[in-house]
């Protein structure tokens, strides 16, 4: 799996989970039930997860500016602009074909990490997975934001 690869299918995912819940909140609304928003929620909420940590892993892999990781991560919030962002990094060359620090030395504090990830591929797709479980695992614990 290529950088280019990861990115655009955690990019669609993020947007395929946001029309499910957007459906749900439609048909909750419309007093047809609120189980579209229980679990296409739960699934965008996990896959929303995903995609933050898929962003953060592939801008220390291809040495994003701060300003483009951070734009990566507002992309999340409204519905279908990650795959609008995923278009522009692929257009602008800041998806590569292969995995820098794979095959480089990791210079910077944040490259060794992902590193590590990325050449123990099995060992990093289990960190990943308990990454979002834990994540996923917080933000039930928070709940959602009062209003």
């Amino acid at each position: 799996m290529t950088p280019l690869k990861t990115f655009r299918i955690v990019a669609i995912a993020e947007a395929i989970t946001w029309a499910l819940l957007l459906t749900g909140m439609v048909l909750k609304y419309s007093d047809v039930t609120e189980l579209g928003v229980r679990v296409f929620g739960m699934v965008h909420g996990v896959v929303f997860v995903a995609y933050c940590l898929t962003t953060v892993l592939v801008a220390v892999d291809q040495r994003w500016s701060t300003g483009r990781l951070l734009l990566g991560l507002a992309a999340s919030v409204p519905p279908f602009f990650t795959v609008l962002f995923d278009r522009y990094a692929e257009r602008s060359g800041a998806l590569a074909d292969s995995w820098r620090l794979t095959s480089t030395e990791p210079t910077r504090r944040l490259d060794r990490p992902v590193a590590w990830l990325l050449r123990n591929p099995v060992r990093g797709v289990l960190a990943g997975l308990v990454a979002v479980a834990a994540l996923t695992g917080v933000a039930l614990l928070v709940g959602p934001p009062a209003g």
